[in-house]
Protein backbone atom coordinates (compact mmCIF):
# COMPACT_ATOMS: atom_id res chain seq x y z
CA UNK A 1 0.00 0.00 0.00
CA UNK A 2 1.47 3.19 -0.86
CA UNK A 3 0.45 6.86 0.71
CA UNK A 4 -0.13 9.58 -1.31
CA UNK A 5 -0.78 13.39 -0.40
CA UNK A 6 -2.36 16.33 -2.10
CA UNK A 7 -2.70 19.95 -1.44
CA UNK A 8 -5.55 22.25 -2.23
CA UNK A 9 -6.14 25.93 -1.97
CA UNK A 10 -9.51 28.36 -2.60
CA UNK A 11 -10.14 31.85 -2.89
CA UNK A 12 -13.23 33.55 -3.58
CA UNK A 13 -14.78 37.23 -2.98
CA UNK A 14 -17.83 37.72 -0.86
CA UNK A 15 -20.16 39.95 -2.43
CA UNK A 16 -23.48 40.96 -0.12
CA UNK A 17 -26.40 39.11 -0.87
CA UNK A 18 -25.50 36.15 -1.82
CA UNK A 19 -25.56 32.74 0.08
CA UNK A 20 -22.37 31.98 2.14
CA UNK A 21 -21.79 28.08 2.04
CA UNK A 22 -18.98 26.34 3.76
CA UNK A 23 -18.33 22.78 4.09
CA UNK A 24 -21.34 22.16 2.20
CA UNK A 25 -24.20 23.95 4.44
CA UNK A 26 -25.21 27.48 4.50
CA UNK A 27 -24.46 30.10 7.05
CA UNK A 28 -26.30 33.21 8.31
CA UNK A 29 -24.38 36.35 7.02
CA UNK A 30 -25.00 39.05 5.10
CA UNK A 31 -22.49 38.09 2.15
CA UNK A 32 -21.82 34.88 0.10
CA UNK A 33 -18.45 33.74 -2.24
CA UNK A 34 -18.89 34.83 -5.39
CA UNK A 35 -18.36 32.11 -7.66
CA UNK A 36 -19.63 30.33 -11.03
CA UNK A 37 -21.15 27.20 -8.87
CA UNK A 38 -21.82 28.09 -4.90
CA UNK A 39 -18.72 29.05 -4.39
CA UNK A 40 -17.66 26.80 -1.43
CA UNK A 41 -14.00 26.92 -0.75
CA UNK A 42 -13.86 24.46 1.31
CA UNK A 43 -15.41 21.81 -0.88
CA UNK A 44 -13.51 22.75 -3.96
CA UNK A 45 -10.20 22.80 -1.88
CA UNK A 46 -10.73 19.71 -0.91
CA UNK A 47 -11.40 18.38 -4.44
CA UNK A 48 -8.09 19.85 -5.65
CA UNK A 49 -6.58 18.05 -2.72
CA UNK A 50 -7.90 14.74 -4.12
CA UNK A 51 -7.74 14.82 -6.99
CA UNK A 52 -4.24 16.52 -6.35
CA UNK A 53 -3.28 13.40 -4.28
CA UNK A 54 -4.74 10.87 -6.91
CA UNK A 55 -2.81 12.31 -9.94
CA UNK A 56 -6.28 13.16 -11.33
CA UNK A 57 -6.32 16.52 -12.49
CA UNK A 58 -7.99 19.02 -10.70
CA UNK A 59 -11.55 20.82 -10.25
CA UNK A 60 -11.39 23.11 -13.09
CA UNK A 61 -10.77 19.84 -15.48
CA UNK A 62 -13.83 18.29 -14.10
CA UNK A 63 -15.94 21.30 -13.71
CA UNK A 64 -14.88 24.55 -15.75
CA UNK A 65 -16.17 27.16 -14.61
CA UNK A 66 -17.02 27.86 -19.03
CA UNK A 67 -19.93 25.07 -18.65
CA UNK A 68 -23.37 26.62 -17.79
CA UNK A 69 -24.08 22.99 -16.19
CA UNK A 70 -21.86 24.15 -12.94
CA UNK A 71 -23.63 27.14 -12.77
CA UNK A 72 -24.92 27.78 -9.29
CA UNK A 73 -24.30 23.81 -8.76
CA UNK A 74 -23.96 22.64 -5.29
CA UNK A 75 -20.43 22.18 -4.74
CA UNK A 76 -21.33 18.65 -2.71
CA UNK A 77 -21.51 17.08 -6.04
CA UNK A 78 -17.79 18.00 -6.65
CA UNK A 79 -17.22 16.03 -3.66
CA UNK A 80 -19.32 13.26 -4.26
CA UNK A 81 -18.25 12.81 -8.27
CA UNK A 82 -14.28 12.73 -6.50
CA UNK A 83 -15.24 10.42 -4.13
CA UNK A 84 -16.24 7.80 -7.44
CA UNK A 85 -13.05 8.82 -8.98
CA UNK A 86 -11.37 7.71 -6.06
CA UNK A 87 -12.82 4.25 -5.58
CA UNK A 88 -12.26 3.44 -9.63
CA UNK A 89 -9.38 4.53 -9.35
CA UNK A 90 -8.75 2.32 -6.04
CA UNK A 91 -7.71 4.86 -3.35
CA UNK A 92 -9.05 5.14 -0.06
CA UNK A 93 -9.23 8.32 1.40
CA UNK A 94 -7.26 8.01 4.90
CA UNK A 95 -7.66 12.08 6.21
CA UNK A 96 -8.54 15.39 5.41
CA UNK A 97 -7.07 18.40 6.96
CA UNK A 98 -8.52 21.68 6.16
CA UNK A 99 -8.20 25.12 7.06
CA UNK A 100 -10.84 28.04 6.58
CA UNK A 101 -9.82 31.83 6.73
CA UNK A 102 -12.62 34.14 7.33
CA UNK A 103 -13.04 37.44 9.60
CA UNK A 104 -16.60 36.30 10.39
CA UNK A 105 -18.83 34.66 11.48
CA UNK A 106 -16.84 32.26 13.18
CA UNK A 107 -17.15 28.87 11.86
CA UNK A 108 -16.19 26.77 15.09
CA UNK A 109 -20.06 26.16 16.12
CA UNK A 110 -20.95 24.80 12.62
CA UNK A 111 -17.93 22.12 12.59
CA UNK A 112 -19.39 19.08 13.85
CA UNK A 113 -22.41 19.84 10.95
CA UNK A 114 -19.63 20.73 8.21
CA UNK A 115 -18.07 17.41 8.79
CA UNK A 116 -21.43 15.19 8.83
CA UNK A 117 -22.07 16.63 5.49
CA UNK A 118 -18.87 16.53 4.28
CA UNK A 119 -17.85 13.22 5.16
CA UNK A 120 -21.29 11.84 3.97
CA UNK A 121 -20.36 13.30 0.43
CA UNK A 122 -17.02 11.56 0.62
CA UNK A 123 -18.33 8.46 2.28
CA UNK A 124 -16.07 8.79 5.02
CA UNK A 125 -16.50 8.36 8.63
CA UNK A 126 -16.89 12.13 10.10
CA UNK A 127 -13.14 11.75 12.47
CA UNK A 128 -11.30 11.45 8.89
CA UNK A 129 -11.85 14.98 8.59
CA UNK A 130 -10.43 17.82 10.01
CA UNK A 131 -11.50 21.83 10.20
CA UNK A 132 -9.84 24.68 12.10
CA UNK A 133 -10.71 28.27 11.15
CA UNK A 134 -8.17 31.28 11.27
CA UNK A 135 -8.20 34.82 10.87
CA UNK A 136 -5.72 37.24 8.75
CA UNK A 137 -6.08 39.71 11.72
CA UNK A 138 -7.52 42.31 9.48
CA UNK A 139 -4.74 41.92 6.46
CA UNK A 140 -5.54 41.82 2.88
CA UNK A 141 -8.65 41.01 1.72
CA UNK A 142 -9.58 37.84 3.73
CA UNK A 143 -8.59 40.18 7.03
CA UNK A 144 -10.77 42.90 5.62
CA UNK A 145 -14.11 40.77 5.24
CA UNK A 146 -13.02 40.82 1.38
CA UNK A 147 -13.04 37.20 0.72
CA UNK A 148 -12.85 33.82 1.92
CA UNK A 149 -10.15 31.21 1.45
CA UNK A 150 -9.27 27.38 2.50
CA UNK A 151 -5.85 25.60 2.65
CA UNK A 152 -6.46 21.68 2.37
CA UNK A 153 -4.35 18.41 3.14
CA UNK A 154 -5.84 15.27 2.05
CA UNK A 155 -3.90 11.45 2.45
CA UNK A 156 -5.37 9.12 0.36
CA UNK A 157 -3.87 4.95 0.46
CA UNK A 158 -3.76 3.06 -2.59
CA UNK A 159 -5.56 -0.16 -1.79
Amino acid sequence: MSVRVGIGYDLHRLEAGRKLIVGGIELPFDKGPMGHSDGDVVAHAMVDALLGAAGLGDIGQHFPDTDPKWKGANSLIFLEHTRRLLDEKGFAIEHVDAIVILERPKLGPHFPRMKDVLAKSLGVPPEKIHLKAKTNEGVDAVGRGEAIASHIVATLMKR
